[in-house]
């Protein structure tokens, strides 16, 4: 008699909540633990964190199309083998099959189900699941017998056997740092999701705030209470940026700062993060020049810099971190002569001998223990230094400490972009404009509405890409449109192209949190970083140059 079978899992994907209840039914009498998922990104995360047979994909969704699910499901290596199977009553015609077949799928089934046809097939690909399996542990049963065999040679291949674990050791360090950076990876796109719709809870928080500031009395008790829910809401914002750079790519988009409002506001997330044994102190001179640089990856290699000198000091110690002009005239060999900012990360920890300071912004290279570290830390800070025109210099002494320092070039548009500044600021634009203002999010919407209107402006929001083509098709006075990017149905970055189509030269600020956007036509419109105030919404219309206007 046959021992009974392990349960597996087989995950539903679906939408809909009664599909999904009706997929339950047809699979339960099977007998095999079933797992539900309401989305694509949901489906993701239990993935990564079971075992999975067999997934059943509902092919239309909102949030990630089925073809797209399972395109990132079978770039991943855990899951390269895993069985898919498609579900759809719309996507049926022979184009979708071979779409879904080419996107890795070993099945593909039209709705309406035949429940004993579903039955049949789920039971070919777990039976097909479990004979895998099992191959599997009888290669790992003839593995461990071969090398028991191997070791009873061991005397005659000694200098073999040794070559070939050498070998294997680097493969396996190779495949855990690729792994390690694939986990990353996934890790990057949930944060950016997530700091995505705090943006947007934010956004109506901050905007609600300061409409009511305008508005309520004089009474200091008020005031105060109101000013410390703004600046927490704006703690709250600094931090969804902070996630989102996490989240994107090393793809820099450098802007002029000061460096010295950004160390002021990553002080304190420096301190947390390297605990109370340890001192932070800043010494950044009061004369900075603006640099070039993109502000949310310079924040991450700070951040970098003085973990690693953390590490460097386990019984607690003290971290510097300096900044000052510099004229460099052939000091440095790698940077052309010119004014630079110079900063530096200075620790009083254990150091770095010749060796491993010649090696250490060598990508995967690590002096820590397995599993502490990538190695990809210095060569990640070294990449975006060189890549903003500057450079990178270490110097360590074992038991002294270590100093990096980074050279970032002065900005070439500093003067001009302090002039555009205090023109913004001095000169608000007198212009009344028609703002049509696209977000599906109603709370955001109104809100940036509101602020338009406090602004001298007229406004209309509308909820989405769709909506917003039939107000430009109207014939509707409209001089500027301020869209969202990340919308169903149509993305703000599609909207601005549709728009463009009908009229050319139209207008159209794109806001968002993400700095990294798909299409190049989204990435060549101007910004309005999410959560914004009136100040920025201000700024933002006074640099465009509607060719309609509202009549007086």
């Amino acid at each position: 008699m046959n021992p009974p079978l392990t349960p597996v899992n087989i995950l539903l994907v679906d939408d809909q909540p009664a599909k999904l209840l009706s997929y339950e039914a047809i699979l339960t009498e099977l007998g095999e633990n079933l797992i539900k998922a309401a989305s694509g990104r949901e489906a993701l995360e239990i993935l990564l964190k079971q075992d999975v047979a067999l997934v059943l994909i509902d092919v239309v969704m909102p949030d990630l199309d089925g073809f797209e699910l399972a395109r990132m499901i079978r770039d991943h290596p855990r899951f390269a083998q895993t069985a898919l199977m498609f579900v759809s009553a719309v996507s049926v015609t022979d184009l979708d099959l071979l779409k879904g077949y080419e996107h890795g799928a070993v099945d593909y089934m039209p709705v309406p189900i035949v429940p004993d046809l579903l039955r049949a097939r789920v039971r070919i690909f777990l039976d097909l699941h479990r004979k895998t399996r099992a191959l599997e542990q009888l290669n790992a049963e003839l593995e461990r017998r071969v090398e028991e065999r191997t070791a009873a040679l061991a005397e005659i291949n000694q200098q073999l056997e040794k070559r070939v674990e050498e070998r294997t050791r680097e493969r396996e360090l190779a495949l855990a740092q690729v792994h390690e950076m694939q986990k990353m990876e996934s890790l990057g796109q949930l944060t950016g999701g997530l700091a995505h719709d705090f943006n947007n809870l934010l956004m109506g928080i901050l905007g609600c705030l300061q409409y009511i500031g305008k508005r309520i009395p004089e009474d200091p008790k008020s005031r105060r209470m109101l000013k410390a829910a703004q600046e927490s809401a704006e703690r709250g914002a600094a931090l969804t940026k902070r996630l989102l750079a996490f989240a994107r790519r090393q793809e820099l988009h450098p802007e002029a700062i000061h460096l010295g409002s950004l160390t002021d506001g990553l002080a304190e997330m420096l301190r947390r993060s390297v605990g109370p044994t340890i001192q932070i102190d800043l010494d950044i001179a009061q004369d900075l020049d603006l640099i070039e640089v993109d502000p949310n990856q310079l924040e991450l290699a700070l951040l970098n810099l003085t973990l690693n000198a953390r590490d460097a000091m386990p019984n607690g110690g003290r971290i510097t971190v300096a900044a000052r002009n510099a004229d460099l005239n052939g000091t440095m060999v790698a940077l052309q002569n010119g004014r630079y900012v110079e900063v530096s990360v200075i620790d009083d920890g254990a150091g770095m001998d010749d060796t491993t300071l010649k090696r250490c912004t060598e990508p995967f290279f690590t002096t820590k223990e397995r599993g502490k570290g990538t190695g990809l830390g210095l060569s990640t800070v070294q990449g975006m230094a060189v890549q903003s025109g500057g450079a990178i210099h270490i110097t360590s002494t074992p038991g002294v400490g270590t100093t990096v320092n980074l050279w970032f070039p002065v900005a070439a548009a500093a003067t001009a972009l302090r002039a555009v500044e205090t023109a913004v600021d001095a000169a608000p634009s007198l212009d009344q404009f028609m703002v049509l203002v696209v977000d599906d999010e109603a709370l955001v919407g109104h809100v940036t509405a509101t602020m338009v209107e406090d602004l001298g402006h007229a406004a209309l929001w509308v909820p989405s890409g769709a909506e917003a083509l039939e107000v430009v098709r109207s014939g509707r006075q409209i001089d500027v449109v301020i869209t969202d990017h990340a919308m169903p149905g149509m993305t703000g970055g599609q909207l601005a192209e549709a728009i463009h189509k009908l009229i050319p030269g139209m207008p159209i600020i794109l806001a968002t949190g993400f700095a990294d956007l798909p299409g190049s036509y989204a990435q060549n419109l101007p910004r309005l970083s999410k959560p914004y105030g009136p100040d920025e919404l201000a700024q933002a219309l006074a640099l465009v140059e509607p060719q309609q206007r509202v009549a007086s």
